[in-house]
């Protein structure tokens, strides 16, 4: 595969540069402590941090060129300078897209698009080596890093398109240019960015808006606001519904667990097909149609895509279980909305028949219904019959309040990460179930390596 070259890279970002001839990356990067031989650097900017302070020691370490902004000083080594390096980036990561004729799978929702995307990853294995988005880089800079991860080694992409405003999704969309789009949901997370759910599916269906004829947009029929997505859908662009509850293309029925493993049959087309699926949970079993649907997109059989879906490599803290010497965690710590926390409880609820303690703490970028969120959830713990709750932060305050409200006795508020692992060891018991649930700015998984 040829490389991106200075001269493309010059084409396609307008950049003025100080070197003449041609040369060829081995690579681009934009995280100075990743510098190898020969790669292009690119100097991001943001607020509380400017990549042009390393430039210079960028080319020292091997870089072959870097780009920097037109305002920047000059540098002893091949430079590229352009208006806006973030803007450039992106553009370099479209020119590299555009290089490859394979299925390329865009993800948006509000909740779940992480597992999804494992699923799907796992789904169209069938077909060879996916590129799929790392952890859940899914914002302006992360979507073009995964795009200029594709090498002529993969056979689809994979690629987790996250939102924090209007023209977001459409925006990131025209780099990555997908054949199948995919609406997971839409709920109240980033509601104090866009002020109403109404917004949030409005900036969700730009994906809808962005996949262009001859491709297919796969749509979850459970929830009202993706359904009504359709009316977005471009002419010649083919729609597959799915869902557990309504009517849909793909709809799932008999779900159970076994171990750590959920087994369903698959409705599709008029016929049942038995499934089993390396993860725990009713809503990943909805994540799980979604992946099926992009399968059958790509012209899978449901045998290549039973295959597939058993290769599951999920992303760390999603419902994982971790066995201890006496008692489970299921540590779900990725982060978290109200829709995924109601699904997490009522998953632990159905699995596990022993005690089951919640580690729960805030819920961000929720805005004015945060207090009342909160205390549902505390609520629901009562519903789902946990007998004890661990509140950490400022936010899971209002998670003790509900579940007080609600009758819940056993609750214990913490300040620190260090306060929760010891009131966890002090009370945990053999054959306890214990939940590790937050948003990710949280960071719960230190309560687990403190215990």
């Amino acid at each position: 595969m040829e490389k991106l070259s200075l001269n493309e890279i010059v084409k396609v970002t307008n950049a003025e540069t100080n070197f003449t001839e041609n040369i060829f990356f081995e690579g681009v990067t934009t995280d100075s402590r990743k510098i190898s031989q020969g790669v292009l650097f690119v100097a991001l900017k943001g607020e509380k941090f400017n990549g042009e302070t390393f430039a210079q020691d960028a080319l020292n370490k091997g870089a072959a060129a870097v780009l920097v902004s037109k305002t920047a000083p000059n540098f002893d080594g091949v430079t590229l300078k352009v208006d806006d390096t973030l803007t450039a980036y992106q553009q370099i990561a479209k020119s590299w897209r555009e290089r490859f004729q394979i299925p390329v799978v865009a993800i948006t929702g509000s909740n779940g698009k992480t597992t999804t995307k494992d699923l799907t990853a796992a789904v169209l294995s069938a077909l060879g080596k996916v590129c799929k988005t790392s952890a859940n880089f899914n914002n302006e800079i992360g979507v073009p890093m995964t795009l200029l991860e594709i090498d002529e080694t993969h056979k689809a992409a994979v690629v987790e398109i996250g939102m924090r405003g209007l023209h977001q999704i459409e925006n990131l969309a025209q780099y990555v240019k997908p054949n199948i789009g995919i609406v997971i949901n839409v709920n109240e997370t980033h509601i104090e960015i866009l002020g109403s759910i109404e917004n949030i599916a409005r900036a969700k269906g730009e994906l809808v808006q962005a996949i262009q004829s001859g491709g297919t947009v796969i749509l979850n029929a459970d929830n009202f606001y993706t359904a009504e997505m359709k009316k977005l859908a471009n002419t010649g662009v083919k729609i597959l519904t799915y869902g557990i509850d309504n009517a849909a293309d793909l709809t799932a029925e008999n779900i159970s667990t076994n171990g750590n493993a959920t087994n369903f049959i698959l409705k599709y087309g008029g016929e049942s097909y038995n499934f089993e699926v390396p993860i725990i949970g009713r809503h990943n079993v909805s994540n799980a149609l979604a992946a099926i649907a992009a399968g059958l997109s790509v012209g899978l059989s449901i045998e290549e895509i039973q295959r597939g879906i058993s290769n599951l490599v999920a992303t760390k803290m999603r419902l994982e279980i971790i066995q201890r010497k006496n008692f489970t965690i299921v540590n779900d710590a990725y982060n978290a909305s109200p829709a995924s926390m109601q699904a997490a409880l009522k998953t632990v609820a159905e699995i596990y028949s022993g005690r089951k303690i919640a580690v729960l703490g805030d819920m961000l970028e929720l805005g004015a219904i945060s207090e009342k969120v909160h205390r549902a959830v505390g609520q629901q713990l009562v519903e789902n019959n946990f007998e004890t709750l661990i509140a950490f932060g400022e936010l899971g305050k209002f998670i003790a309040a509900g579940a007080k409200d609600a009758g819940l006795k056993n609750i214990f508020t913490v300040d620190t990460h260090e306060d929760a692992a010891q009131k966890i060891l002090e009370i945990v018991q053999a054959g306890d179930t214990v939940l590790f649930k937050a948003s990710h700015g949280m960071h719960l998984e230190k309560i687990l390596e403190l215990i």
